[in-house]
This record gives C-alpha cells, structure tokens and sequence, in this order.
C-alpha cells in the first residue's frame, strides 16, 4: 500500500472518503504469512468499512495517523523527504490505487503536515540558503562583540541637535573607547610594572617612587594621542566603513560630524596629547605617542586593502603603548641625561622590549578570531586579512604567536621585572590562550573555535598584565617590611658591628 502525501486541513470528506476505499481495495488478497499479520488485516478492513458505511461526514475520523502508526504497514521503506511540487491534497476525480503484490517494496513518504519539527527543518534550510550568498558555515559564525563607536554613534543620534551631550558622544565615538582604554590599560600596566628599588618603603626619601603626576599626565596625553589615531583612521576610509556591519554605524558614515570638524578634533587631540607627554612625562615618550600616530593612521589604515601585511604592522603599534609606560617609569630613574638611549636601550630595560613583545604576540590570536568572524565582510570591501585570503595561515599565525607567549613571561622572571611565581601563575592562562588557538587552527575557525579563541584573548591580557602587577620583583618583601617593621639590611649591619668582641665606642666629650 502506498500513502502519498496528505493535508487534512484541505481536504474534503468526499477525499477522505475516496482515500478509504482506495485503502481498502489495496488490501492483499492474496494468503497471508501467518495468522496474526491475517488478524491485523481483517481489523484495518472492518474499521475502513464501519468508517464509510457512515457517510462522508464521518471520514474526517480517517486521520493520517491511523495508518502511519498501524503496526500492519512495513516500516522499512519511509522516505524522509516529501517532494515540494507533490500535490497537499485528493481529489475524487483522482485515478484509484492498484493493488499492489504482497512481495512487492512499499514506499510511503511522510505526509507534509505543518508538524513542529517540519517547521524546525524549514527555518533550518531557510537559514542555510540565506547564509549560502555570504559563504560556507556563515550561520554557524559566532558573534562579536557590537562596536563601541556605533552603540555611541546611536545613543548621540537621539539627543538634540547642537547639545553638549550630542557632541561629546559623537566626539568618544570618534576616538574609538574600548581600542583606547585597552591602550592606556597597557601603557600604565608597565609603568606600575616598572621595578623601582624599594618602592614601598617605609622611609619614602630613602629611595625613589614613582610620581603619581607623571602618571596623570601619562594616562591624559595616551587617551588624546589614542583619540587622535583612531578619529585619522576613520577619516580615511568612511566608505568602507559603510559596506560592514560592524563599522556602518560610525559617526562620519552617519554624517554626525563633518569631516572638517573630524579633522580638527585630531589635530587639537595630537598637539594636546603629544604636549602633555612631552612636559609631564618626558620627550622619548612623547616621540613615541607621535610615531604610533603616524604608524597607525600613515602605514597600517591605508596598508590594509593592499597587503596582509597590515596586520604586522599594526601588532607593532600595539607593542608601542607599553614601551610608552616603560620609558615613562624609567626617566624617574634616570641618572644620566635621561635621553632614549638610556630609557629604552641596555640590559635594565630589556623589561620593556618583553612587555612590548607580549603586546605583539598577544594581538595575533586576538584579531585573527576577531577577523575569522567577519572575513565575508572584509573581503567585498577590500580588506586584505589572513582569515579571507588564506585561512589555514590565519590560524596558523594564531597558533604561532600564542606559544611565544610562554617564554616571553619567562623571560619577564629571568631579567628580575617579577618573580619566578609569576612564570607559575601565569602557565595556566597562558596555556588556555594555547589550546584555544590549536582548535582554531585545527577546526577552521569552525564548531565554536573562533568564538573561544576570541573571548580567551580578551581575559588572557588582563590577568597576565594583573598577575606582573602583583608578583613585580621585591614586591611582597616590602609590603611585609611596611607593614611589618622589619629591620632593614643596613640595620643588620650595624647591628652586628655594635656585637664584635674587643670593639668599644669613645664617648665625645
């Protein structure tokens, strides 16, 4: 017996009833195998009989489930896919069923009725052949984070034209909040990381402390400098912008600020910034703050739709932040001229260098997951990324960088910047960030692993960077001395000349 494709819901009793009785006739006449599968005919022919000798009305009873759950059909040949053109509903005017042989296949398809798992499967092929225009696996893309600058960018549209409050939103959405709060993060992480001899003593005119000043005009002239790379970079490419979701929200695509206005707003922010690193802090910071202006906004913004190249170029710039801090730190320290050969060059500050390198390996994972997730994006406007141009190499670049991160934390204990602890503490974040990158390398960026790798490097840079700050080098040695009054080295001394045999003290006269 065959059992074609039904709706209920269309059909009429007059169909239910020619569908009865071609059930019927199809029944095998022929001897049957045994006698239960014989008592199971006799009871589908006696209800099918009772059913039409009522009327049509009484068809309705005849619902589609009696047969697909009677234990008499073979369950062996269902076809799970019902053909879209097959017709919703009989007709009387239909031919009947012929009998079919008792050995021959029974093919049944599984009637398209609007059932939830049915929808389920629908809204699945929905979604599938939507996604097909962006790409292979594009629905099972994990989602990022929404751009600071765009949910600003939306905030400020809604308040009045010309108020304060508008134009101070658009201006922090210009400068990019969250990608600058990581930068001054950075920057002020190594100069707290920075190691000062006895920075905690007791007896603050004893040794030298860093100035809580030269930080505030550190952390001031970094978010303008910040400010100002990012407003440039928003300013060379508002037409690409528009062609992402991520960036299509950005206020100089919106048309909430001129460009002219934009551009003002840099300048005042670079002179500003650069100006307040130069006299609170010292000049080699503030040539650094102007460098990394020139290198993110001059080299990385144009660079991106012309090479992959790009993303090097703009792991230096985020290795720069740190050697900011670092600089900013060591000029308190300086007993030489202070210039950038002294802040930045020689053994002492190789600290620095592996602060800065950290900040370079870190990047990799980050933004290659980061890019993964939007590569479609990327490419119709004409960024040239790793994760579009050459996916394998994207994660394997992420991979790559992620093991560098060992040994530079490592290297942090072996120039005396923190304790051996810090190398323990730290393994384990560092190889979370490990394994997360191998199942991105491994996986494609698929099943969830640029989604993982993504949010492991956004917790990985502030633990590691939280961890340096709390087992700096001689740290807890001079909180336990602070607090409790433990007696110096120099106190020992004397002590113990006082205590030498034989040896008196004149009293003066």
């Amino acid at each position: 017996m065959i059992i074609r494709p039904l709706s209920l819901g269309a059909a009429t009793p007059v169909a239910l009833r020619s569908i009865g009785e071609q059930c019927l006739s199809a029944l095998p006449r022929q001897q049957l195998r045994s006698a239960q599968s014989t008592q199971r005919a006799f009871t589908t022919a006696r209800v099918l009989r009772n059913a039409l000798s009522k009327g049509p009305g009484q068809a309705q009873r005849l619902r589609t489930g009696y047969f697909l759950n009677n234990s008499f059909l073979p369950r062996t040949a269902i076809v799970s896919k019902a053909r879209a053109s097959t017709s919703t509903s009989f007709t009387a005017s239909q031919p009947p069923i012929p009998a079919r042989d008792a050995a021959a296949p029974v093919t049944e398809t599984t009637p398209e009725v609007d059932l939830p798992h049915r929808r389920r499967q629908k809204a699945r092929k929905d979604a599938q052949a939507a996604s097909a225009e962006a790409g292979p696996e594009a629905a099972a893309e994990p989602v990022i984070p929404p751009d600071a600058s765009s949910v600003l960018t939306t905030a400020s549209s809604n308040l009045p034209i010309n108020s304060f409050k508008r134009t101070l939103s658009t201006l922090l959405a210009l400068t990019k909040p969250r990608l600058s709060f990581l930068i001054v993060l950075t920057t002020t992480s190594a100069y707290s990381i920075y190691p000062v001899p006895a920075l905690l003593s007791p007896a603050i005119t004893d040794t030298p402390s860093l100035s809580a000043l030269t930080l505030l005009f550190l952390t001031f002239g970094t978010s303008l400098t910040c400010a100002s790379a990012n407003t440039l970079n928003m300013l060379y490419e508002p037409k690409w912008d528009a062609m992402m979701s991520r960036t299509k929200n950005r206020p100089l695509v919106r048309g909430l600020i001129s460009p002219r206005g934009a551009l003002l707003f840099a300048a005042l922010s670079a002179a500003i910034g650069t100006g307040a690193l130069y006299y609170g802090v010292n000049p080699t910071v503030a040539s650094l703050a102007a460098f990394n202006i020139f290198l993110y906004a001059g080299v990385y913004t144009p660079l991106k739709r012309v090479s992959v190249i790009n993303t090097w170029v703009g792991a230096l710039v985020g290795g720069i932040p740190p050697l900011m801090g670092w600089a900013a730190a060591a000029g308190q320290t300086a007993t030489g001229s202070g210039d950038w050969k002294e802040l930045l060059l020689g053994y002492e500050n190789m600290g620095g260098w592996l602060l800065a390198a950290l900040l370079v390996a870190w990047q990799f994972p980050h933004f290659m997951a980061l890019s993964w997730t939007i590569r479609h994006e990327y490419k119709n406007a004409g960024y040239k990324m790793l994760a579009w141009t050459n996916p394998a190499r994207n994660g394997r670049v992420a991979l790559r960088y992620s093991l560098v991160m060992l040994p530079l934390c490592i290297g942090l204990c072996a120039v005396g910047v923190t304790e051996w602890s810090f190398a323990v503490a730290s393994t384990p974040v560092n190889l979370w960030m490990v394994r997360e990158a191998y199942r991105f390398w491994k996986y494609e960026g698929l099943k969830g692993s640029a989604r993982g790798l993504f949010w492991a490097s956004v917790w990985h840079l502030p633990a590691v960077m939280v961890l340096a700050m709390v087992e700096k080098k001689g740290m807890w040695q001079r909180v336990w001395r602070a607090v409790g009054g433990a007696v110096e080295d120099d106190e020992w001394e004397e002590i113990e000349e006082d205590e030498i045999p034989g040896k008196t003290t004149v009293a003066s006269v």
